[in-house]
């Protein structure tokens, strides 16, 4: 399934992606895509549902991110070789942990806020893991149950604000509308392999990004498994897994964005995004 929330921002409804690519209303099953409707059993209720009888929306309605609620947006930094090369960092010995806040969470085609005072805005597309089952000193081999679904991720960061300014990186990855998620949250059923999917990144038409999700260092299983060690895992919490080469940090000269530029950028079978930046 495809599922999805539509409407204005702090009034989305619950939906669903036809077969024709129509939009059919869920609030008849379940109130949000949050908590319970996220479990197996929430999951499975609305897959019982015969799409055909629900109420199509009508017209294209703004989406909204795929998930409501969401605790936690757990990001994993320098996840694949490739990217870390390009920043002239080692690979990690385990995974590199950060939060972004989840104020930060937006639509898919949302506009993307250039902060006051940022001058190195960049962009960083990432396949994103929806949890649908709480998740505690999981092993490897549990790890897959706990996954509702997967979408696609916008890691957008400013990097004078994560890397030369005094602390963590939070603050240079938390700024409102830095955390695009969407269109959909694909289930997990229809993505038969998550280290096998190609993901790009377009800046005003230009490729910068271009790899696969099976030059991750460290995979979803294990990611899962590995962050459940250290805390429990909710339904509707997101891991943000890493990004491929192709930043502007690491471009030659780096390239930052501004007001007026265009990102595309999209994972197959998970949907595509586009923002525009504008200034805050």
């Amino acid at each position: 399934m495809k599922l999805l929330r539509y409407g204005e921002p702090g009034a989305e409804k619950p939906g669903m992606l036809g077969p024709d690519g129509e939009i059919r209303d869920i609030s008849s099953l379940v109130p949000d895509l949050s908590g319970d409707a996220l479990t197996p059993e929430g999951l499975a209720r609305i897959a019982g549902a015969d799409v055909s009888s629900l109420p199509l929306v009508e017209g294209s309605p703004r989406l909204g991110p795929p998930v409501a609620g969401t605790g936690k947006f757990i990001c994993i930094g320098l996840n694949y070789s490739d990217h870390a090369a390009e920043t002239g960092q080692k690979v990690p010995p385990e995974p590199i942990i950060f939060m972004k806040a989840s104020s930060a969470i937006c639509g898919p085609n949302d506009a993307v806020r250039i902060p006051r005072g940022s001058e190195k805005t960049d962009w960083e597309v990432e396949l994103a893991v929806i949890i649908g089952k709480t998740a505690k000193y999981v092993s490897e081999e549990e790890a897959m149950d706990h996954v509702a679904g997967y979408c696609v991720a916008n890691d957008v960061s400013e990097r004078a604000f994560q890397t030369e300014r005094a602390g963590q990186w939070t603050k240079g990855k938390s700024c409102d509308t830095f955390g695009p998620v969407g269109p959909w949250l694909v289930t997990a059923d229809e993505v038969s392999d998550p280290q096998a999917l190609p993901l790009w990144l377009k800046v005003n038409g230009e490729t910068v990004q271009d790899g696969t999700t099976g030059t991750m260092v460290y995979g979803v299983r294990h990611l899962i498994s590995y962050l459940s060690q250290f805390m429990s895992l909710q339904p509707g919490d997101i891991i943000s897994t890493g990004t491929p080469p192709g930043v502007g940090m690491g471009l030659k000269p780096p390239r930052y964005l501004k007001a007026g530029d265009v990102m595309e950028l999209g994972i197959e079978g998970l949907g595509e995004q586009r923002q525009e930046c504008v200034p805050d």
